[in-house]
């Protein structure tokens, strides 16, 4: 059982500042940020259009001076310091042996594909372009090589190629093998278009530099799906991420990111949904067990707009694909209900069409009600529609 660091964390980066200049207002929608950026001083390399978001360096003077100019021209802003993001796997409680599985691998399909009804339901992504933004992927995978994944690294010093697994383990969940001769298939949407964005380094780190540059390039790809099992342990929506759904929602795409692993039920402890998925324009996933029960680490809703878990997937003792001799590992963590619910939404966009707000729609409604409060799974298990919809 792979036992990762645990994830808490509320690191920023020390000079660097993200600036949202994006608004729900169309009025000041209009596309001025790269001119105040650099008549204000700041370089505009990290302007990403696509979202209405920059990251800067600066000082509190370069800060107050664009605030000011802001505030003259009427135009809303939010200027935050820039954080780090990690990995979200963790390591599930103990369970009491005489509880048996509901679900459990077999040679055929593991637990996970047999609980959202992967198999039956005849879908496979075809034609639906999926971004998971991550560690990177392992290209050299021989289960993952043939799927002509497009990959690209946003980390400074590092190519796209995976030197963590946590990356390979998701985009396996993903678009891996449905069926394979040694093993459990593992993967949800087998045909679906894969795009691999390496946002998060191999010590499994990242900040909003990488993250904002994956989904900008995701959206740049015209991804209908952005999968990120990644999170910092903040409950406060972060401005950012808020900017980057709405947008990401108005150009077609869903992203659905992980809840978070700061949970200890066992304990007592329900956790809080952190960013970027307490973001109200990104869905937000919980983790369930083979019993279809919430997993001991799985973060609970906070009140208020944002921070509610939407839905929920398979996510402790997760086969999938890993780096290097190994090739595949058992994990657990909302890092892997994640890309459950994302290959879900590539079957779904294949067998409706549905992108965007109404994509999001469907994933919920198709969800399957489980005896569980919904502060902790939302509308449920998701589930792949059924193969009497294909027309």
């Amino acid at each position: 059982m792979h036992t990762p660091e645990h994830t808490l964390t509320t690191t920023t980066r020390p000079g660097r500042f993200v600036v949202v200049f994006d608004s729900a207002d169309p009025q000041v929608r209009e596309d001025s940020a790269p001119g105040l950026l650099s008549t204000e001083g700041f370089s505009t390399e990290t302007y990403f259009s696509r979202l209405g978001v920059a990251v800067v360096d600066a000082d509190s003077d370069h800060l107050n001076a664009l605030r000011s100019r802001c505030q003259a021209e009427r135009r809303p802003v939010h200027v935050l310091p820039e954080r780090i993001y990690r990995v979200l796997d963790a390591a599930p409680a103990a369970r009491p042996a005489e509880l048996p599985d509901s679900f459990t691998d077999t040679e055929e399909l593991t637990w996970g594909l047999q609980a959202v009804r992967a198999l039956e339901s005849g879908y496979t992504g075809a034609g639906v372009r999926v971004a998971v933004l991550d560690t990177g992927v392992d290209l050299e995978h021989p289960e993952l090589a043939g799927r002509g994944i497009v990959a690209e690294s946003f980390i400074d010093g590092e190519t796209a190629q995976d030197g963590h697994g946590h990356g390979t383990h998701c985009l396996g969940t993903v678009g891996g093998p449905r069926s394979r001769e040694d093993g459990p298939g593992y993967g949800v949407a087998p045909e679906a278009e894969l795009f691999a964005g390496k946002v998060l380094g191999d010590d499994g780190s990242g900040s909003d530099t990488s993250i904002l540059s994956g989904i900008d390039w995701a959206l740049q790809q015209e991804c209908a799906v952005i999968s990120m099992s990644l999170g910092a342990d903040v409950p406060e929506v972060h401005p950012p991420y808020v900017a980057a759904g709405r947008r990401a929602l108005e150009q077609g795409s869903l992203i659905i990111a992980a809840a978070g692993n700061n949970a200890r039920r066992s304990s007592g402890e329900n956790g809080f949904v952190g960013a970027p998925a307490n973001s109200p324009y990104v869905m937000a996933v919980g983790a369930l067990d083979s019993q279809l029960g919430i997993a001991d680490f799985s973060a609970r809703t906070l009140p208020g707009r944002g921070g509610q878990v939407d839905v929920a997937g398979p996510g402790v003792d997760v086969l999938s694909a890993w780096t290097g001799n190994q090739r595949h590992r058992v994990i657990s963590g909302t890092s892997m209900a994640t890309p459950h619910v994302s290959g879900v939404a590539a079957l779904l966009a294949e067998a409706t069409g549905f992108r965007a707000r109404e994509l999001w729609a469907e994933i919920v409604q198709e969800a399957a009600r489980l005896e569980l409060p919904s502060v902790d799974v939302g509308s449920g298990l998701s589930l792949a529609p059924p193969a009497e919809e294909q027309q």
